[in-house]
Formats: structure tokens, C-alpha cells, sequence
């Protein structure tokens, strides 16, 4: 059975728009969540977001498709991170081209990101516009198939949050299966009042950037962006950089409700222990976890509940949302390219405006910055709603 290796990453999100500069912040402690600039809605004057410093008409002039009619939000984010994805990795036109490379994409709103416009279209109140094609979950993936010339199979996933980290389970198995060489996998969301106002009628976003395993914690803070990973087969990468390993992945649904975990975090923990068992690695052997970590009440507390059913001794752990607020489906492969930078730099991260940590089980935040880490191996959380949780387990190399 073929390993799986990371070969590629690439990053956009309310930190940057590559992967270096999203770093860049990460190690300053510099949070990207603020006031909208080019998300129109009645909440930016009230709610704080992580955005993406860019407009529409600025990315499409960085990723040369001012020809392309009704090419959504979503899917310029993609195309910004694939492309970085693809140049780090070397992947040639014919690697892309050929059967054996596929891409597995996902995403919540996808094209639904322009609100106005589907509602216009939708009640046929004026000439279709040019997003009429667009508001498909599959719509971005399509186009990324098309923009970079991908021959092989594809997919997308919506499982909610734990979306992308679904794209990567599922390529890393289709090439341990020998059905595929290499995969794309990864996730793109843009900002919608699909999503704001959907999320605002739970009641669980915060007036104040999110403060993820604070006692105070009141909410999430929503962002977006987009995190792509090129993994490949150890037969075809022999002589490329891989920046990490698949080693781990579990999936798992608690089937409690659609919007909470049960307090005895069943899916969680049946995510993580799958991970381990895939892995063959144990617990005391994590050094690192990036935890899902919204800032919602019930989120932290059950999660910590799960770490400590688990691993008993919790590893280090933090939520980088803090940074970036809750990308919706890219969060699970932004996540786990932080991740990989920290393993590979041997650094963490501190939890942003966790002035008064949660103490439930002794548990070991990371509040400031800290270099020099070994880090071995390390699990990357994201649960979606409805109860699909997903680990993700990646090795040094």
C-alpha cells in the first residue's frame, strides 16, 4: 500500500493570500479578523470578519479570468490557492493531464456567495444574471477541472465544516488504494448572507472577534478562503520535497443534533481514535493538535472533554480560527497547511484573546509564540454540522 505525501499547499484566507504571508501573521500573533471591506450586508457595521483583502475585480485581475462570464467569489479563491498548490509541487501540464491525477474540492455555500444575485434568478424578477450557472456546490470544482486541465477523477464534498478535511481523507485513501497517483484536495468558501444570516439565526456569532477555549467565549466569528494540498504516491514524489505525510484519518457522526456535539462528544472522539487506529500511532505520540475550536460554548467544552477521554495527557493545542475566523469547508485544509508549517518549522502558535483559558483538565494552551518545537506528529480536528466530525492525522518526514 502506497504513503501518501503532502508535495504542495496553497493558502488564501483573511492572513494573506500564499502561504508565506499567512505564516508571516501567524508568527507575529496577528490576527486578519476585522470590519468587511467588500462584503456587503447589514452586519458588517456590527460583526467583526475574516475577509479576504481583496475584491471581486482584484481577483480576478491576480488570476487572469477577466474573460470567464459569472466565475463566483468561491471559486476566484480557489483558483488563487490551486495555482500555489500546483507550483510548489512541480506539477507539469501532462502530470495534470493524465488519469491518474484527480481533485477532490468542497465547499458550504459555494456560488451562493452572491446572495442578491440567487435570490434575483431564483423569483425570475429580472434577466438572468451571470451567475445564474454558478450557484451549484460542484460549480468551482468544475471550473478548476477546466482553468488547470485535470484528467482524472473528481469530486466535491459538503459535509459542512469538516468538508475539506473530508477531501483530504478521501484522496489520501484513492491513492493508498492504487486508484490514483495524485489528488487535489482541499476546500474554498467566500463570504455570503446565505451563511451570515443563517449562522446569526442560531445566535452563535460574536459581536467581538471570536476567543476560541476562553471562559468568556460567546460565538464564532464567521471568514473565508480557500486551502488547497497536492498529495501524490510515494512512487511518483521519490525525488520532490514532500512537506509531510498522511499517516492518520477518521471519520464519524454522533447523529446528536444539527448544530451541537453531545456533551459526551461521541463524534469527536470516534474521529480521533479512528485516526489513531489508521495511523497505528498513539496517543502519548501527538505533539500537537490544531483543534476545531469555534469559540461557540458547547463547541470548546466538548471537544476539551474529548482530548481528555482520549489522550488523558492532552498535547499542546490551539485554534488558529482565531487568526482567520471559521472558514466554513476550506477550514479543515487551511488548518492542516498551518499545521504542517509549524511541524516543519518547529513552532506554535499562540490562541488569540485567550486571556482567561478554560482549566478543565489542566489542558496545555499555547498563549504565545514558541519556536524550537519538535513536533513528530500532529492531529488537525474539523466537525461539521450534523454531526460529521473528521481527524486528521499528518507525520514529519
Amino acid at each position: 500500500m502506497e504513503k501518501v505525501f503532502v508535495t504542495g499547499t496553497g493558502v488564501v484566507s483573511a492572513l494573506g493570500i500564499d502561504v508565506e504571508s499567512n505564516v508571516a501573521q501567524l508568527r507575529k500573533g496577528e490576527s486578519g479578523i476585522g470590519q468587511a471591506k467588500h462584503f456587503s450586508s447589514k452586519y458588517t457595521s456590527i460583526l467583526p470578519f475574516g475577509e479576504v483583502d481583496l475584491s471581486n475585480e482584484e481577483l480576478i485581475r491576480s488570476t487572469n479570468c477577466a474573460d470567464e462570464k459569472g466565475v463566483s467569489r468561491t471559486a476566484l479563491l480557489a483558483y488563487m490557492a490551486v495555482d500555489e498548490a500546483i507550483q510548489q509541487a512541480g506539477l507539469t501540464a501532462r502530470e495534470l493531464q493524465s488519469l491518474s491525477t484527480g481533485i477532490i474540492s468542497s465547499t458550504t455555500v459555494g456560488g451562493m456567495c452572491h446572495t442578491d444575485e440567487l435570490y434575483t434568478d431564483a423569483n425570475l424578477k429580472a434577466e438572468p444574471s451571470d451567475y445564474v450557472r454558478s450557484y451549484g456546490l460542484g460549480e468551482h470544482t468544475l471550473r478548476l477541472i477546466k482553468k488547470f486541465e485535470i484528467g482524472g477523477f473528481s469530486s466535491t464534498i459538503n459535509t459542512a465544516c469538516s468538508s475539506s478535511a473530508n477531501a483530504v481523507m478521501l484522496g489520501a485513501r484513492l491513492i493508498k488504494s492504487g486508484r490514483l497517483k495524485r489528488v487535489i484536495v482541499g476546500g474554498s468558501d467566500a463570504m455570503a448572507k446565505f451563511a451570515v444570516n443563517g449562522f446569526n439565526s442560531l445566535m452563535i456569532l460574536s459581536q467581538h472577534p471570536c476567543k476560541p477555549f476562553d471562559k468568556e467565549r460567546d460565538g464564532l466569528t464567521l471568514g473565508e478562503g480557500a486551502g488547497y494540498l497536492v498529495l501524490e504516491a510515494e512512487s511518483v514524489c521519490t525525488n520532490k520535497l514532500r512537506l509531510a505525510e498522511v499517516t492518520g484519518y477518521g471519520n464519524a457522526n454522533d447523529a446528536f443534533h444539527p448544530s451541537t456535539t453531545s456533551d459526551e462528544a461521541f463524534g469527536p472522539r470516534y474521529a480521533m481514535q479512528r485516526a489513531l487506529d489508521v495511523s497505528k500511532i498513539n496517543p502519548s505520540e501527538i505533539d500537537y493538535i490544531n483543534a476545531h475550536g469555534t469559540g461557540t460554548v458547547n463547541n470548546d467544552e466538548t471537544e476539551l472533554f474529548a482530548f481528555h477521554e482520549i489522550f488523558r495527557k492532552i498535547p499542546p493545542f490551539n485554534s488558529t480560527k482565531s487568526y482567520t475566523g471559521h472558514t466554513l469547508a476550506a477550514s479543515g485544509a487551511i488548518e492542516s497547511i498551518y499545521s504542517i508549517m509549524a511541524m516543519n518549522n518547529g513552532e506554535l502558535y499562540p490562541n488569540l484573546r485567550c486571556t482567561s483559558p478554560l482549566d478543565t483538565f489542566g489542558v496545555p494552551h499555547i498563549l504565545e509564540y514558541t519556536s524550537g518545537v519538535n513536533i513528530r506528529h500532529f492531529m488537525s480536528n474539523s466537525f461539521g454540522f450534523g454531526g460529521n466530525c473528521t481527524s486528521l492525522i499528518f507525520s514529519k518526514v
